[in-house]
């Protein structure tokens, strides 16, 4: 088990690259001078000319992204255009609150998903299950950012229930974790119905009704228990998915977190921000994953077996 984690550690460094490879391209051809963004508008030409010359964006691309991936080994991610500030204590100072809204995304998610979709399995084709599959249809289907709006529209500026947006207590949460939870939840939903359909199909589920084991104890105890990992495997890819892809649901509502804070550096230009940002985001998300697979070996004996 040990091997499999170093590994899965070891495979982190080519992901990093690639991906801040890729974002550094982008944000290296796109539009904009970073000189004239720091200075203003009204700098003259000769002193952005000279900030240029000393932040080294003169240099050929190449010189200038392994420049950057060196000064991040380092833990050096540089400062923010548009603060000034070193880019990692921004970004842990709004980590919180992105880290807030995922949780409670994903507990909106298995509080809906997990028990329609074990109803859905063991009602299969009965009312109950066609309107929680057209759900959850409408679940993935449906933008967060669309959504989002329609219960801002309904539960804030018609009703007054909840605030608009920001984060100022319980209640300024409700509104985008339901937004971020709906798509989740749909999935999940499909995932443990399909899964639980799989399962008490099996034998050893029959022979356990046929020895007259309570419907409740054979759902709860045999069918469940042995559908939980590829409902851990959504559940764990969906809460790294929602901890690095919560932009539009914090733009939506103006919540000070991570995705906001890449938002607005993406719009100014802010290519540190931009590629710590991305950087955080890929190695959470990496992270996450890695703890969904330790997971497994909880769940499942046989599969920890295998790293031995």
């Amino acid at each position: 088990m040990h091997k499999y984690i170093l590994r899965r550690l070891l495979l982190l460094i080519p992901v990093i690259l690639g991906v801040t490879f890729i974002v550094f391209s982008i944000m290296y051809l796109t539009p904009g001078d970073p000189a004239q963004i720091i200075l203003g508008e009204s700098a003259p030409p000769e002193k952005v000319a000279q900030l240029r010359e000393e932040m080294g964006l003169n240099d050929p691309f190449i010189i200038q992204y392994f420049r950057f991936v060196k000064n991040g080994l380092k833990g050096d991610f540089g400062r923010s255009y548009s603060t000034r500030r070193p880019v990692f204590s921004e970004i842990f100072a709004r980590f919180p609150a992105t880290l807030k809204l995922t949780i409670a995304g994903v507990l909106v998610a298995i509080i809906i998903g997990i028990p329609v979709g074990i109803i859905s399995a063991t009602k299969q084709y009965s009312l109950f299950d066609n309107v929680s599959m057209i759900g959850a249809l409408l679940g993935v289907s449906m933008p967060n950012f669309w959504f989002g709006l329609m219960l801002v529209l309904v539960f804030s500026v018609m009703l007054g229930w909840f605030p608009s947006g920001g984060d100022n207590g319980l209640a300024s949460l409700v509104l985008p974790a339901i937004t971020l939870g709906t798509s989740a939840a749909a999935l999940i939903t499909r995932m443990t119905r399909s899964s639980m359909l799989e399962v008490i199909r099996q034998d050893y589920i029959r022979t356990a009704r046929a020895k007259g084991v309570l419907e409740k104890k054979v759902i709860n105890k045999h069918a469940l228990k042995n559908a939980l990992i590829p409902i851990i495997t959504v559940v764990g890819l969906q809460f790294g998915y929602l901890l690095g892809g919560a932009v539009l649901t914090e733009t939506v509502f103006s919540w000070p977190g991570v995705g906001r804070l890449l938002v607005d550096a993406i719009r100014q230009k802010d290519t540190p921000m931009v590629l710590a940002s991305v950087v955080f985001v890929s190695v959470t998300f990496s992270f996450v994953n890695l703890m969904v697979d330790i997971l497994y070996a909880y769940v499942d004996p046989r599969i920890k077996s295998q790293y031995k």
